[in-house]
């Protein structure tokens, strides 16, 4: 059976989604961050999934208490029209600007790190916490691997790589996601790959062919892949095995 509620982290004073198995013993925990949609039902389930696999998971909500209440869906769907392509960029580009602000970066990589705090005071906890996420939480699954040296693995499915320089503050071994229609994304891997073996950091990724962003939500009928998104969840567990 597996234990799930929502609670408050201290200190920075946002929710979070915990869920773990009822025996409660020594367990391995995971950070999950969410994607830009934020802490949803989706996200939840994703947590109890690894709750089931035997892990410790705190599923946070870094957007909700900076007042960002989502995206509209009206919008998405007016970037794939022509003659509203446009402006409807320009709204989006509106509507992300407080979450693309450097003030907003360093203020949830504290809430991250004190994520990370809250962990290490529960019963269950057993010497290691890793970190995994979701285009925007693959994004600061990086930041957090690089702002704290303890975490023991970092997941980034389909994120943007922290700044050139930060790569040598990474301690943690990675294992990235990435769909090969992602083009934003896969064109900066020769590049990352490099900067990571330059560093001497363990790095392993995979690109799955035909597949975009966002392939591993399975309430997102236009982006998910079925095939790509069982194969990275079995080598998630792989990898977890390994590091946890």
């Amino acid at each position: 059976m597996i234990m799930k509620k929502m609670i408050t982290i201290p200190d920075k004073n946002y929710e979070a989604y915990i869920s773990y198995p009822e025996n409660k013993e020594k367990l391995s925990s995971i950070i999950l961050i969410h994607e830009i949609w934020g802490l949803n039902d989706h996200i939840k389930n994703v947590s109890d999934r690894f709750a089931s696999e035997g892990y410790a998971v705190l599923a946070v909500d870094l957007l909700s208490s900076e007042g960002f209440k989502g995206i509209d869906q009206n919008i998405l769907q007016e970037m794939n029209i022509p003659e509203k392509k446009d402006e409807a960029q320009k709204k989006m580009r509106e509507l992300l600007a407080p979450i693309n602000s450097p003030e907003f970066s360093l203020k949830t990589i504290e809430k991250l790190k004190d994520a990370y705090k809250f962990l290490t005071k529960e019963s269950f906890y057993n010497g290691k916490i890793g970190v995994l996420g979701f285009c925007f939480g693959g994004t600061y699954s990086y930041e957090l691997a690089v702002a704290e040296s303890n975490i023991a693995f970092c997941i980034p499915f389909y994120g943007h790589a922290p700044k050139d320089s930060d790569i040598k503050k990474i301690q943690s071994p990675i294992l990235a996601f990435f769909g090969e229609n992602d083009k934003n994304l896969v064109d900066n891997l020769p590049n990352l790959e490099k900067l990571m073996k330059d560093n001497n950091k363990s790095f392993e990724y995979i690109v799955y062919p035909n597949t975009g962003h966002a392939f591993f939500n399975d309430t997102n009928k236009n982006m998910y892949n079925k095939e790509a998104a069982e194969n990275a969840w079995e080598k998630t567990l792989e990898f977890l095995k390994l590091y946890s």
